[in-house]
């Protein structure tokens, strides 16, 4: 498989992935997995197979974009000056990859795997609806419902607090990786 056809499939995928609703990746991996195939639960905490389906909807569509985000930043840093010069040293790929440009490539990234996470909280709602998985989405859902608004307010407040508390973990993450934004 050339390099070439390779870094097209993956685009093509995590694209696609980048780009379905919660809601929709849900209800496909329903139907193939646990109506089609019989393989996983369609719903429920029971056993670690009822928690494959949550969890796996959860995480494409944040993969999909963190691929494309990674994939864009590693061509940008790889066409820097600093690696053109190690080339034209004779240092090897790898090492031009994992020791000059990843590093450098990361803080785009980092900020949006934190606003990913984010999204993920917000996703959950959705997602602990559709599978009737206990969560903090689901308590709002049902909270909501049921016109507990002081429930509503709590599961909001704890939420925000996440969000925020990824932040800071942002920032400290972007301190670690670059000394230039320690102060």
């Amino acid at each position: 498989m050339s390099a070439v056809f390779s870094d097209r499939l993956v685009s093509i995928v995590s694209l696609v992935a980048a780009s379905a609703p919660d809601f929709w990746i849900a209800i496909v991996a329903i139907v193939i997995f646990a109506i089609n195939l019989s393989w996983l639960p369609t719903s429920g905490v029971g056993t670690p197979r009822h928690w494959i389906l949550p969890i796996a909807v959860l995480f494409i569509r944040p993969f999909g974009l963190i691929v494309q985000v990674v994939r864009g930043s590693m061509l940008g840093a790889l066409s820097a000056p600093y690696v053109k010069t190690a080339r034209a040293k004779g240092v090897r790929n790898l090492p031009i990859i994992f020791v000059h440009t990843l590093r450098n490539a990361m803080l785009p990234v980092i900020t949006v795997i934190g606003d990913q996470a984010a999204a993920m909280l917000n996703g959950a709602v959705i997602v602990e609806t559709i599978f009737g998985f206990p969560g903090i989405g689901k308590l709002m859902i049902d909270s909501i419902l049921q016109r507990d608004f002081n429930v509503v307010l709590a599961a909001i407040m704890v939420t925000a607090i996440a969000i925020f508390l990824m932040n800071i973990l942002i920032d400290i993450a972007y301190g670690l990786l670059d000394p230039r934004i320690r102060h």
